[in-house]
């Protein structure tokens, strides 16, 4: 029986992953720039420009929009530490998208290296 470590290890092995110095050159030659945190997750903080589509929705909301649906974009994906980003490149393979990468070390490492955080403001009523 396998176990999450070993899914997102196997995951790992079939998709293209790339070191966190390499992220911001991918990110501007990508189409989309995808987070797959929870909705808390992104809401706390994310990349710019980042859209939001949750690991477990993930297939479903690709299948929905329009503006995802062509096999030809290129993704940049990210998690809080990269797993949950290597399962979702490995299904968007098997789904037919060509151009999926995800970075290294997720959000907690462009974190902890002083990159750029989007923390959207709540509106103030006073």
């Amino acid at each position: 029986m396998k176990t999450a470590h070993d899914l997102v290890t196997e995951a790992k092995s079939t998709v293209r992953e790339i070191p966190l110095d390499q992220a911001e050159s991918a990110i501007r030659n990508a189409n989309i720039v995808l987070d797959v945190r929870e909705t808390e997750e992104f809401a706390a903080g994310h990349l710019p420009g980042a859209i939001h589509a949750s690991r477990g929705l993930l297939e479903f909301k690709l299948s929905s929009s329009p503006d995802l649906s062509s096999r030809g974009l290129s993704f940049v994906l990210y998690c809080k530490t990269s797993g949950r980003a290597a399962l979702a490149a490995k299904v968007m393979h098997e789904m037919g998208y060509r151009n999926v990468i995800s970075i290294a070390g997720g959000f907690d490492a462009w974190v902890a290296a002083g990159k750029p955080v989007v923390k959207p403001q709540r509106p103030s009523f006073e």
